[in-house]
């Protein structure tokens, strides 16, 4: 009896002693726990609400896979990539560079300007496309150095593109203000600048109540049609393009008005003249370089046309 109770305690102190089997290893993989993880990392409050896309091998990063989140609280939705490694552990959140291509590449890729307005030539060495909001103070101070100083300085070498990014959750009459864009572009293509400045001078007069009143003054100063112009934004009619427009803008992360692409470069928030015409001189001479360097080839940055 007394070799039998030392084996048993013997036993019973083996057991008590024997390492405890590992924690189960989590995966970024499984949604709802990227989901928890992410709103620790990001201090997203419990009403964002976050929906995530199902994972695709990643084309930047190889080995990693491509995973969208998209957050969205008071109809605001922000957009971010995120890499995942193949065993769910690492998440990686930022840009990915190939030192063999250009750094801003990914973005060119994804920038659609077929069907946009614009102005300067179409073999500008410097292309700007820039995503704005009507009723947004910051665009309206951007809208003037597209328009002035960087019309007036490099007339020939940098041609603007305009794409829209109505704020909806804070400004009321911006989306509004796009279909109008859209439906004098329809009817004018000229005319649209004319509008854009238009609406720009006047946004401190213009609110949701009064801008059809408005739009009909401006059309009649324009000699536009005005009852085409009124039915065109009573119906909408131009939504699907300023839709597309903020599509195209989720897909680049484009989170801020106004965010201006040099040549893919991002820029969020508007950019001081001063600061833009040394990235525009910068970017010129970088191009000259590579035309020196490669002269076979041209310097244009080609952009790729939306497929409708």
């Amino acid at each position: 009896m007394k070799i039998a109770t030392l084996l048993l305690a013997c036993f019973s102190l083996l057991a008590q002693n024997k390492p405890a089997a590992p924690a189960a290893q989590k995966s970024a993989f499984d949604k709802a726990t990227l989901e928890s993880y992410l709103r620790h990392v990001e201090l997203w409050v419990p009403q964002v609400t976050v929906k995530i896309d199902d994972a695709k091998p990643s084309t930047e990063v190889p080995g990693f896979f491509d995973v969208w989140v998209h957050a969205s609280y008071n109809n605001a939705t922000k957009d971010e990539l995120y890499y995942v490694s193949k065993d769910g552990h690492t998440v990686i959140k930022g840009a990915a560079y190939n030192i063999n291509k250009n750094p801003f590449q990914g973005n060119i890729d994804k920038l659609k300007t077929d069907g946009q307005p614009s102005f300067g030539p179409a073999n500008a060495p410097v292309t700007l496309v820039v995503f704005s909001d009507f009723e947004c103070p910051f665009c309206k101070e951007e809208a003037s150095v597209l328009r002035e100083n960087v019309a007036m300085t490099f007339p020939d070498k940098v041609r603007v593109y305009f794409k829209d990014f109505p704020l909806d959750s804070i400004h009321p009459w911006a989306r509004t203000a796009s279909i109008a864009g859209r439906c004098v572009y329809k009817q004018n293509p000229a005319a649209f600048w004319d509008y854009f400045d238009w609406a720009y001078q006047n946004q401190e007069q213009i609110t949701a109540d009064n801008i059809s009143a408005k739009m009909q003054q401006f059309a009649m100063d324009k000699n536009l049609d005005g009852v085409q112009l009124g039915r065109c934004v009573d119906t909408k009619a131009s939504e699907p393009d300023v839709d597309r427009n903020v599509a195209d803008g989720h897909v680049l992360q484009v989170s801020a008005t106004p965010t201006v692409f040099l040549n893919g470069r991002k820029l969020e928030g508007g950019v001081q003249w001063q600061v833009l015409e040394q990235l525009i001189n910068l970017e010129l001479d970088r191009t000259k370089a590579a035309a020196a360097a490669s002269p076979d080839k041209c310097c244009e940055v080609t952009l790729p046309k939306l497929v409708k």
